[in-house]
């Protein structure tokens, strides 16, 4: 198994005593988050891209730049590039240029977003999302991994003989598609042999499996190696504590508290933005959430990796209002107590 650290930089009151980081204290936070994930050796450090609600990841480009320049080692990928509401030409230039600054470590997370408001924000029709979604999707993958592209679509003026620059560093970076409720996602990736993200991030488990299944099986209908299907997974947050009792104990008002800060009422009965945990002993028991003492958390990943076979883990620890130092410390006792055991028992050769 695989690590990656996820900030989708929130910037929302803390939900138990109301205070708010400046924005500049927040992107401080967030880059001194992945330079202390690559000391720590974790494997990527991603940043989200939201345009509506409490988020300040509008330009997640810049902030992966920074980090590009505080790192050497760790990859930084996005979570997600939402490409449907973006101009590929745009999206080839800004992120093959942060490629060629981190010198290859790049990987691209694609996907709608996970936001209701951001298609009308930028003039689009949320009802056309998945046109938009596949069609911006497949001209940027031409314009990485070929030169002198004619292209004629149905979202934007026509392109001839176009070759963007600069180029990626050493070939089109890894292209992963997210997904969290729908099939259209993993349908692309497995037609073109991409690797699946899926959110597991506020549904039950099973709701992730068949969108996991229904990629490795049309990735195989496509006539490619099973093997070849590579699969990562979100998680609902990472709060550890010696205990189950203590991790109790310690998070209990403060989950509830963020989950009902979370809550999205006009969004209400969609699938994929109100959690159904809305007690942290539902979290612990059955949510994606990594709550709890480090062996249950071993447990919990184990358990997910049983059913979702995945090469990679994504963590958040910003979600929930810890303090910058009690992030810090969190990272740090995952990757001594809980990492070592989960590499051992789900080994993987991705990025190998």
């Amino acid at each position: 198994m695989k690590f990656s650290v996820l900030s989708l930089v929130g910037h929302a009151p803390h939900p138990l005593t109301g205070e708010l980081p400046s924005a500049a204290e927040r992107f401080h936070e967030v880059i001194e988050t992945g330079a202390a994930a690559e000391r720590l050796g974790f494997d990527a450090y991603a940043i989200g891209e939201r345009h509506a609600g409490p988020f300040l990841s509008s330009s997640p480009g810049v902030i992966l730049g920074a980090l590009a320049a505080r790192t050497s080692t760790i990859r930084l990928l996005t979570g997600v590039t939402v490409v449907a509401i973006l101009d590929p030409v745009r999206v080839a230039e800004e992120f093959a240029t942060l490629d060629q600054i981190a010198r290859g470590r790049l990987e691209l997370v694609v996907g709608k977003g996970a936001e209701a408001g951001h298609f009308s924000l930028f003039g689009l029709d949320e009802e056309r999302q998945w046109d938009l979604q596949k069609e911006k999707y497949e001209l940027l993958r031409r314009l990485w991994s070929e030169e002198g592209v004619d292209w004629d679509g149905e979202f934007r003026p026509p392109l001839k003989n176009v070759t963007t620059v600069p180029r990626p560093y050493a070939g089109p970076p890894r292209i992963w598609h997210g997904s969290a409720t729908s099939l259209n996602s993993p349908e692309l990736a497995a037609r073109h042999g991409d690797p699946l993200f899926t959110a597991n991030a506020i549904q039950p488990r099973e709701a992730y499996a068949r969108l996991i299944a229904y990629y490795r099986q049309r990735f195989e209908a496509y006539g490619r190696d099973p093997a070849d299907a590579r699969v990562a997974a979100g998680s609902g947050g990472l709060l550890i504590a010696d205990t189950t009792r203590k991790a109790v104990e310690r998070y209990k008002e403060l989950y509830e508290a963020k989950v009902a800060q979370s809550f999205k009422p006009h969004l209400e009965g969609r699938a994929g933005y109100n959690t159904p945990f809305r007690t942290i002993e539902d979290a612990m028991a059955d949510g994606p959430q990594l709550i709890g003492s480090p062996q249950q958390i071993i447990d919990k990943i184990l358990g997910f990796h049983a059913v979702y076979r995945h090469d990679l883990q994504s963590l958040t620890v910003d979600g929930f209002g810890l303090s910058h130092g009690e992030q810090l410390e969190t990272l740090q006792r995952f990757a001594e107590e809980i990492a070592p055991v989960v590499r051992r028992e789900a080994p993987s050769t991705l990025w190998d």
